[in-house]
């Protein structure tokens, strides 16, 4: 018995669902996976920077420190922490001896417009509101 109009046109309707479940699949799938990579790298950057960085060590140990999940916490243990300059980070925890953020001093700005002033004294002084809010 050949097919009727009616009869193809639904199979052509079911293919062409299939065709679209499943390119929207592989779509999902491939920013899971565009996710997960710059998870990793973030992850990755943040270990590095706290190996080095006395703040950012305190707060990868505070992250680490606040996780609420157990597979969370349990992908965690035995691992060694970076260690901060002072010494703290790899078996202490954030509450018994984050590294403490350094201190960090700034210059004043000079008002004097001869002097070389920053581009927000100099937006402020010009009558710039837009730019100055910027800055």
């Amino acid at each position: 018995m050949a097919e009727s109009a009616l009869e193809r046109a639904e199979r052509q309707y079911q293919q062409a669902k299939a065709r679209l479940s499943a390119a929207k699949s592989r779509e999902n799938a491939a920013e899971r996976k565009r996710d997960t990579r710059r998870k990793v790298i973030l992850g990755g950057a943040l270990i590095d920077l706290a190996a080095r960085d006395d703040r950012a060590m305190a707060m990868l140990n505070r992250l680490i420190d606040n996780l609420t999940r157990d597979q969370d916490k349990a992908s965690f243990d035995g691992w060694d922490r970076p260690r901060c300059e002072n010494g703290a980070g790899a078996s202490q925890s954030a509450a018994e001896g984050d590294c403490a953020p350094k201190v960090r001093m700034h210059r004043p700005t000079p008002s004097n417009s001869s002097v070389g002033v920053s581009g927000g004294v100099a937006a402020a002084q010009t009558g710039n509101a837009n730019r100055a809010s910027l800055l």
